[in-house]
C-alpha cells in the first residue's frame, strides 16, 4: 500500500489550482476508508483571480468526500448483507468511497460510474489504497450487464436529475440512495432508512442543513 500521493492525481488538481495536491486522509464520517483527497494546507493565503476562476469553472469534486458519500459508505459497512455477493453499480462515484465500501462489504463486483475522467482515476487510486478492485464506467448510459444494486450519493442537487430515481429502479431491484439536499424525493418507491450526520471532508463549512444525510432504499417486492 503506497504512502505517497499518486502524481497523476496531483497533476489533475494542478490543472485548475497550481498549488493543488492530494494527501491521504480518513474522512471523519467514515474513518475506515482512507482516501487521497485535497490537501487544504496548500491554501495558505488567498487564491489569485485566475486560480479562483479556474476552480469555479472546473471544480475537482472527486478531491472532496461529500457528507452523503461518507454516510452511505458507513451504512454499507454496517449492513454488508445489502451488497454481499451482488453486482453493484455506484452512480456519480466521485472519490469512490461508496464503491469502495461496497467492495469491502463483500460485493461480487463493483462498477464505479462517473462522467469525470479524473474522478475515475481517483476511484482507481483510492480503491488500490484500500486493497480492493473496482471496475470503471465513464457513461451511465453505456453500462454493461445486469446489476443487483444501484448506489448513489448526493446526485439530486440539480432538479433535472430527478428522473434518475426511475432509472435507478429500472436498473436494479435494490437502490440505496443518500442525499443531504432534497427533503422530499417525490417517489413513493423510496423509503427512508435513517438520518445521520456528517460533514464534507476536507470541511467546506457548508450550511448545517447539508450535514444531515437521509438514506433511502427502494426494493422490488
Amino acid at each position: 500500500m503506497s504512502t505517497q500521493p499518486p502524481p497523476l492525481l496531483n497533476r489533475c488538481l494542478q490543472q485548475t489550482l497550481r498549488r493543488g495536491r492530494v494527501h491521504r486522509s480518513a474522512p471523519a464520517g467514515c474513518t475506515a476508508i482512507p482516501l487521497w483527497l485535497f490537501d487544504p494546507a496548500v491554501l495558505e493565503g488567498p487564491l489569485d483571480h485566475d486560480e479562483a476562476q479556474a476552480v469555479v469553472a472546473e471544480p475537482a469534486y472527486w478531491s472532496f468526500c461529500w457528507a452523503s458519500g461518507q454516510v452511505l459508505a458507513r451504512y454499507l459497512l454496517a449492513h454488508p448483507e445489502l451488497v454481499r455477493g451482488r453486482r453493484v453499480i455506484d452512480f456519480g462515484s466521485g472519490s469512490g468511497i461508496v464503491a469502495i465500501a461496497a467492495a469491502l462489504a463483500g460485493a461480487r463486483e463493483v462498477v464505479a460510474c462517473d462522467l469525470d475522467e479524473d474522478a475515475l482515476m481517483a476511484v482507481e487510486a483510492n480503491a488500490a489504497l484500500n486493497g480492493v478492485r473496482v471496475s470503471l464506467c465513464p457513461d451511465w448510459r453505456r453500462r454493461e450487464g445486469v446489476f443487483d444494486v444501484v448506489t448513489a450519493a448526493d446526485v439530486l442537487y440539480d432538479p433535472e436529475n430527478r428522473p434518475l430515481l426511475g432509472d435507478f429502479r429500472a436498473t436494479a431491484p435494490r437502490v440505496l440512495l443518500a442525499d443531504s439536499r432534497v427533503r422530499n424525493l417525490g417517489d413513493d418507491a423510496y423509503h427512508l432508512q435513517t438520518v445521520e450526520e456528517a460533514r464534507t471532508w476536507p470541511d467546506l463549512n457548508e450550511f448545517e442543513e447539508f450535514n444531515r444525510v437521509r438514506i433511502y432504499q427502494a426494493e422490488e417486492d
